[in-house]
């Protein structure tokens, strides 16, 4: 997907492609290599220039200051809010924040759009305390710092004049076999437009974290500290524990690692068919998601690059990643607005 990013208070504008769209995040992050035309203004921390890690569920991460950018998203006013600059030759890089993607290439995109459900991506919790989140850069020099609401990297639906209450992500559907391609789109907003207004689908209400509750082979994830379940689709498959080598469960034994470079995959000798109960964070409503995996080693040697149902491993966590989404309407409701779905945060489908 692409965005519109502008100097504050010009015209000067450039739209940028590549973008990832990602649901498991909040705010917009883009290398400054793509930043060619624009203009953006440092945002200040103390007597230092603010600088952010961002930590993904891969273990990947991104380094660089926080600038104000004017953003406009779609047909939207645009709107002006702090945003991510990726940068791994700013400052000092914190030992916590790992080793950074430095290039767009390395990366695989030019940059990152987080619309996740919750209104910014660290909240009260960065107010008051410092978290190896945010840092305060005085040349080469950063150290750990607090960060009012005011100057963290928000999620920036929630400041359209009118489409602000959350998102709708639709993706066709795509044969058992995969897809070379797919094309969907972002709606902005719920229940505000003709083009937006949810039917027959029921909403799950998430938790101040971003989870709701997944019940998989006997184990419940609902804890985001210890066992987080979310839906994300900057995750390129549905991540979850192995039941393969259980001692008890309707799973035993199905889902072997993949051999050889794609041993992050699952590889069961055929495609299976597996079912999730999700829950709302309070423990309702809840129902029954059917899902497959099928062999990644196969699925990769084939002509298609999008499928629904590669999936691999990932230690005390559920995450419904992008096939999660392939084929229906997911609403995401954001953090204290309220919609004709309830009040956010919530995804619905």
């Amino acid at each position: 997907m692409s965005v519109t990013i502008c100097t504050p208070g010009t015209s000067t504008c450039q739209t940028i492609n590549g973008i990832l769209l990602d649901t498991g995040s909040y705010g917009l992050r883009i290398f400054y290599q793509k930043l060619t035309n624009v203009s953006l203004t440092q945002v200040a921390a103390g007597s230092g220039s603010l600088a952010e890690c961002a930590h993904f569920a891969d273990g990947s991460s991104l380094w660089g200051p926080v600038q104000t950018a004017s953003l406009i998203l779609g047909n939207e006013p645009p709107v002006q809010v702090p945003v991510q600059v990726i940068n791994a030759a700013f400052g000092s890089i914190p030992r916590s924040c790992g080793t950074p993607y430095t290039t767009p290439s390395e990366a695989g995109f030019n940059g990152i759009l987080g619309v996740g459900p919750l209104a910014n991506d660290c909240g009260e919790t960065c107010v008051s305390s410092t978290i190896g989140k945010y840092y305060s850069c005085s040349g080469s020099s950063c150290s750990g710092t607090t960060v009012p609401l005011a100057s963290q990297v928000p999620n920036p639906v929630e400041f359209l004049p009118v489409d602000n209450n959350g998102i709708v992500v639709q993706l066709p559907g795509v044969p058992a076999s995969g897809a070379p391609s797919v094309s969907g789109s972002l709606i902005l907003g719920i229940g505000t437009e003709a083009n937006n207004s949810p039917s027959g689908v029921t909403a799950y209400p998430i938790d101040v974290y971003g989870n709701f509750i997944t019940t998989f082979n006997g184990v419940t994830y609902n804890d985001a500290s210890n066992n987080p379940s979310f839906i994300d689709t900057g995750s390129n498959g549905l991540f979850f524990p192995s039941p393969y080598g259980a001692t008890s469960g309707p799973y035993d034994g199905l889902l072997p690692n993949c051999t050889g470079t794609n041993s992050t995959w699952y590889c069961p000798s055929s495609t299976t068919g597996l079912t999730a109960t999700i829950a709302g964070s309070s423990g309702s409503p809840s129902a029954t998601v059917p899902f497959q995996i099928g062999n990644f080693n196969a699925l990769a040697n084939s002509s298609n690059n999008v499928f629904n149902d590669n999936g691999g491993p990932i230690t005390g966590a559920f995450d419904w990643g992008l096939p999660f989404f392939l084929g229906k309407n997911v609403y995401i409701g954001i953090q204290g607005l309220t919609s004709i779905l309830g009040t956010g945060p919530y995804f619905a489908f």
